[in-house]
């Protein structure tokens, strides 16, 4: 599974009465002040498990959770990596990312991730010079797959980063749950944070980051349901921790999927399932201003054959 960063810090009595935003500028190297505000803003930092304000005073004793996405891939050791390209110019490129790969290092892995082969995508650029930095703006799971966009420039960066942080980006999903959708629409805006009884798992907590997911019914089958999700926040795990908490699982979804892929009658779909090495999830559309241009992208990717074989067999059950 894809974690981000995550930082907890315990203040200390001489620390007491500092900014929020100004203990963390002096605590997270590399990452400046006016972007990390735009985290607390976002609600990627908590306090005592809660969103503040970048103008929050610290108390002794305070505990403070900062969820990071690496920022830059200048530090991150070039791969032969293939990767998939769906658009580049100067300013930005748009991958394809496939199920099974990691976005970036993190705790027990260090190579063989989306950053190593966009560090050495990057190497390979014409006239790219030091001054290119492709940064990563946002994130998907492992076991998803879809469209990402990462940032060639620091303005590309903080153009990008804006519109992740005012939610202006289109962002939408297709999900295969287990279950009839009893409803055709439908809104879940259910606060999201670390699982108490397992941190490594996110959950639906009372007072957690607001987090917000739209659906639509594609397609009903007899015991699954074909979703498009619109993602308005993009916490950790958002989609599958929103579907599980509206008792419709995402189908191969190991962590949240409370054991439903073993109840799977047809013995030819249930092993169908637990080959997938997946969950069924997968980023469909993007769309945001281009930093350069200002002109609205829009880019699409089909779903990969390992899906689209899944609902073939489920539709020969019907």
């Amino acid at each position: 599974m894809d974690q981000p960063e995550i930082r907890v810090f315990q203040i200390a009595a001489q620390e007491a009465g500092l900014r929020l935003d100004a203990y963390l500028a002096s605590q997270v190297e590399g990452w400046s002040r006016a972007r990390l505000q735009r985290l607390i803003e976002s609600e990627d930092v908590l306090v005592n498990g809660k969103p503040a304000k970048p103008s929050y005073k610290l108390r002794a004793d305070d505990e403070i959770e900062i969820e990071l996405i690496a920022p830059s891939t200048s530090s991150f050791a070039p791969e032969p990596i293939p990767i998939e390209i769906v658009y580049e110019d100067d300013t930005l490129v748009v991958v394809n990312k496939p199920a099974g790969l990691v976005v970036h290092p993190a705790a027990g892995i260090h190579s063989g991730t989306l950053a190593n082969a966009l560090a050495y995508h990057f190497q390979q650029l014409p006239d790219s010079g030091a001054g290119v930095r492709p940064g990563i703006v946002h994130r998907l799971d492992r076991d998803t797959s879809g469209l990402l966009v990462v940032a060639k420039t620091e303005a590309a960066l903080e153009h990008l980063s804006d519109q992740f942080r005012d939610r202006t980006v289109f962002k939408s999903y297709v999900a295969l749950v287990h279950g009839r959708v009893a409803t055709d629409t439908g809104r879940i805006d259910q606060p999201l944070a670390r699982d108490a009884s397992n941190r490594t798992r996110m959950a639906v907590v009372r007072g957690g980051r607001s987090a917000l997911s739209l659906y639509r019914v594609r397609q009903r089958f007899n015991r699954f349901t074909l979703l498009d999700v619109e993602l308005k926040t993009g916490r950790t795990h958002q989609i599958r921790v929103h579907l599980a908490w509206l008792k419709h699982p995402v189908v191969g979804d190991e962590t949240y999927g409370g054991g439903r892929d073993n109840t799977i009658q047809d013995a030819k779909l249930r092993a169908h399932v637990r080959n997938l090495g997946r969950h069924f999830l997968h980023a469909e559309k993007l769309a945001f201003i281009h930093p350069q241009t200002n002109a609205r992208v829009e880019f699409g990717s089909p779903l990969p054959p390992e899906l689209t074989q899944l609902l073939t067999e489920i539709e020969s059950m019907e």
